[in-house]
């Protein structure tokens, strides 16, 4: 009982007293977080308002009809952002019906059927992709790849289609040189895979192991686990993964600019050359002057309000998987 006691004792000696927190020391950091917020907020404002300022002469000049015109003449100064929007719009779109299976399927393997010796280095390589600069996806886009692909891909393609009434429009090279729309689409799936894989994967790595273990105990199979189980629980980290990979395709600029074509023509083929804004931003930024820079301001004002769509739908999918 005296060993107890003194052993009580020392304890408290011991203790750390507790200090009372500084109502100064709060305050400031209540302000200092305040002001943190506020700061990108205005950042944010800034960016917008002097794209939008920049770019107000040609909206004020061309009207809707800047979003309707597929022109794009430095010559007469008539400009046009369609050709630019559907491009952005179906490279990304090919980016992602090509980019998100494989990201998932990549995920699913790395998280259930992969071997436990083989699991790290996989997940590395994957992941070291994210670090390659995108200029050299660009020029092994345009050097390595689109040569191959113009050869054994665009011209039997294009000879086997000619003449069929969807599928040869489609699916039709004019010049098979290997860039076009399908070629940029291909190469941002490529750079948007190690993102979306590798959210998907610690999203389910973090679903715990007793649904899993559940659902193997009464008979399922591991799609069935996947299909039911995996992906329901982390669906909201999935669309997440998703939309942060459209969104680096929407933005990506010198991959693109490398293997796009940048033509200014619509065309029903995706074989053939087009461009994106992100592209013509990039080739003709640098030598714009007068009208032609005015434009593309507009055009950048224009991806940043896609961008912030995106953002909402991504919001709006999110919530709605929460709620269901």
């Amino acid at each position: 009982m005296a060993a107890l006691t003194e052993t009580i004792a020392l304890a408290r000696e011991d203790r750390v007293p507790r200090t009372t927190p500084s109502r100064g020391a709060d305050a400031l950091f209540r302000a200092a977080a305040y002001g943190c917020a506020i700061l990108v907020l205005l950042v944010l404002v800034g960016i917008l308002a002097s794209i939008a300022y920049g770019g107000w002469p040609a909206f004020r000049e061309f009207g809707f009809g800047f979003l309707t015109s597929p022109a794009w003449n430095v010559g007469t100064e008539q400009y046009g952002a369609l050709v630019a929007v559907i491009g952005t719009l179906a490279s990304a779109l090919i980016a992602l019906l090509i980019g998100v299976p494989l990201s998932l399927g990549i995920a699913v393997y790395l998280t259930q059927l992969c071997p436990g010796w083989a699991r790290r280095p996989v997940a590395m390589t994957i992941e070291l992709l994210a670090a390659v600069p995108s200029i050299i996806y660009g020029m092994w886009g345009l050097f390595i790849f689109a040569p191959l692909f113009a050869r054994f891909v665009q011209v039997p393609v294009s000879n086997l289609v000619e003449g069929l009434p969807v599928v040869g429009t489609l699916l039709y090279a004019r010049v098979p040189s290997g860039v076009g729309i399908l070629t940029a689409g291909i190469i941002l799936a490529i750079m948007i895979v190690p993102f979306v894989a590798s959210i998907a994967r610690d999203m389910l790595d973090q679903i715990p192991t007793i649904l899993r273990e559940s659902a193997y105990g009464i008979g399922c199979t591991t799609w069935e686990v996947v299909r039911h189980v995996l992906v329901p629980q982390a669906s909201v980290s999935i669309i997440g993964a998703i939309m942060l990979g459209l969104g680096r395709a929407l933005g990506e600029t010198m991959a693109v600019t490398f293997v796009i074509g940048n033509a200014n023509r619509l065309s029903a083929s995706i074989f053939d050359p087009g461009s994106t804004i992100a592209s013509r931003i990039a080739n003709e930024f640098n030598e714009a002057d007068g009208m032609q820079l005015n434009a593309l301001m507009a055009l950048g004002c224009i991806l940043f309000v896609i961008t912030f769509v995106v953002l909402i739908i991504a919001r709006l999918l999110t919530r709605r998987v929460k709620v269901a």
